[in-house]
């Protein structure tokens, strides 16, 4: 509940039943002993610090034993030097605290199925403000809260205790197993509202209230949020973030319109409809997963006899809401798709966003190697090359779960090192379409026309010899909205191609230059260019161009080979 003006501490109803606990406890010593920071019994001779002493001892014995490669991304010393840190600093932690770093060091591990996640472990069992927090396009808003705070829904959250929101999401990034930044954005609000993490991450200093700075109707006031309850355990294959909770209100309560599609049945493993104004069918998968009535592969084979009958001009499948599941029933699927006449430019189209996750990422990398889907909407929520398959650790005292990565996935190229699958369309939420139940990737792909392609606009003014009518077209491609995160680089290296085989270098060069200034942390960017300088006998640019992808790629020996080979020269 939150509260304002003069601040007078209220006992929570967690706090009452705790002390009402510890109260019986003293009096019947029988009934066993919970000790005042709230952990589980010790077993007999063991202090509640020696028993999470030998709870860190036991993670850090079995993650080595379990994950596919537990120092792809940190060292062993880096590992060892926080795991001795945290075990110093045990006697002197509350719960929480310890929880939280523990959580820490999982999480410098780097991927996103390898975790300590108050969302998925009831053994946890942290609290949560009686809020909801989303990080839309415009910011971090309030997307629903207890009736009794109903007044706070739809505010913009500027600060969160101490910090600003930008800086308590760099905090909480810290404690989140993630392959990407779209990772931070999906858990990153569901941590912000519990108390037990902003305390231990010393964003608030009370673990009974949060101070809160909101702006609505173009004021900022400060509110006071108290623990409402526990936090709610979400599954993992599927985002059910977005569900209604009775007793609760939602932006979207008082929008005129119905609830957007994608919003309309998220409990619902797969589904289809027809929308007849469009003439497109429009596909919802939310879990890589068979029915109990239904397989996945028999629902592929019934949504492409319906596609084929009705002579659809537009296939959407959307996977906003698909955190994963069984990746070995998707190929029926994949193949249905690649196989439909929808499977063209323009006629074919995918949703994917930050909540696009494990098998969904599967499915995302089939259709991106296989079909002539676009993609639409935010970056997703994993990679094509990525550790998978999380399996469970449990603690021996505290019966805490910790997840590691057993397998690792290399559906893309071994150098292809993008953080995420891109959107060829950019469709973003605001907190104002989020408000009056619309949506912006299907607007956008239902009034979608296909365009030209990016080389394609590129290479015909270089057939003009006009060099800056190509900077200006590619300028003008990347400043456009619609294309934020479109990945340029497989297209230009193609137009280069087909540039070296007309044997127009120079264009090449410039070509490359360009696709240097749209990702300049491009390591195979560099490269390349150190090649057609060197073919153009600029060995001075060849070294530089060399030495910047080596900067990006120090541990590339052939780099480090080829370099010393083109100073030899």
């Amino acid at each position: 509940m939150a509260s304002t003006g003069t601040y007078r501490p209220k006992t929570p109803l967690w706090v009452k039943k705790f002390l009402l606990s510890a109260l019986l406890v003293w009096c019947f010593p029988s009934l066993g002993f919970t000790p005042a920071d709230g952990q589980t019994s010790t077993p007999f001779g063991k202090s509640t610090s020696e028993a999470w002493q030998e709870d860190l001892r036991y993670m850090v014995q079995e993650m080595p034993k379990r994950h596919k490669n537990l120092f792809h991304t940190i060292s062993r010393e880096q590992f060892e030097e926080a795991v001795q840190n945290l075990h110093q600093r045990i006697p002197r932690l509350a719960r929480h605290e310890i929880i939280l770093e523990m959580a820490r060091i999982v999480a410098m591990v780097g991927d996103g199925h390898t975790n300590i996640y108050p969302t998925r472990d009831p053994k946890i069992g942290f609290h949560t403000l009686p809020i909801k927090l989303y990080l839309f396009k415009d910011g971090f808003f309030i997307r629903a809260a207890e009736k009794e705070d109903a007044g706070l829904v739809g505010a913009r959250v500027i600060r969160i205790g101490k910090l600003s929101t930008q800086q308590a999401v760099a905090r909480v990034r810290e404690i989140i197993g993630h392959d990407n930044e779209m990772g931070v954005k999906f858990f990153a609000p569901q941590l912000l509202v519990m108390p037990e993490v902003l305390h231990g991450l010393e964003i608030t200093d009370d673990l009974e209230a949060a101070a809160v700075v909101i702006e609505k109707n173009g004021q900022e006031q400060t509110v006071l949020l108290h623990p409402s309850g526990l936090a709610e355990i979400m599954p993992s294959d599927v985002d059910l973030s977005w569900m209604s909770k009775e007793g609760w209100v939602d932006m979207r309560d008082g929008a005129k319109t119905q609830p957007p599609l994608w919003l309309q049945d998220p409990q619902n493993k797969f589904w289809f409809e027809y929308l007849p104004e469009s003439r497109a069918v429009y596909v919802q998968i939310n879990q890589v997963g068979d029915k109990e009535t239904e397989t996945l592969a028999a629902f592929s084979k019934r949504l492409f006899a319906f596609v084929d009958s009705s002579k659809a001009e537009k296939l959407v499948l959307d996977l906003r809401l698909n955190r994963g599941g069984n990746g070995t029933l998707l190929p029926p699927l994949v193949a249905e798709i690649i196989r439909s006449p929808l499977n063209r430019p323009g006629r074919l189209f995918t949703i994917i966003g930050r909540s696009t996750f494990s098998a969904a990422q599967f499915l995302v990398n089939d259709l991106e190697r296989y079909s002539n889907t676009l993609f639409v909407g935010e970056p997703s929520g994993s990679k094509g090359n990525s550790y998978g398959d999380s399996r469970k650790i449990m603690l021996p005292n505290s019966g805490l779960t910790v997840r590691v990565s057993i397998y690792y996935w290399q559906d893309w190229y071994p150098w292809d090192t993008r953080p995420w699958t891109a959107p060829h369309l950019t469709a973003e939420l605001t907190s104002e379409q989020y408000r009056t139940n619309s949506d912006p990737a299907m607007k956008l792909i239902l009034n979608y026309v296909l365009q030209k392609p990016l080389g394609e606009l590129l290479e015909e003014a270089f057939a003009k010899k006009d060099v800056e009518l190509a900077k200006r077209r590619f300028r003008m491609f990347r400043n456009d909205p619609v294309n934020l995160y479109y990945n340029v680089q497989e297209e230009m290296f193609g137009l280069g191609q087909r540039l070296l085989r007309k044997e127009k270098l120079d264009y090449a060069i410039e070509v490359l230059n360009l696709n240097a200034e749209a990702d300049p942390q491009s390591w195979i960017t560099y490269e390349a260019l150190s090649d057609l300088y060197a073919a153009r006998k600029d060995k001075e640019l060849a070294i530089k161009s060399l030495e910047t992808a080596l900067k990006l790629n120090p541990k590339n020996s052939e780099l480090k080979e080829k370099l010393n080979q083109l100073k030899q020269r």
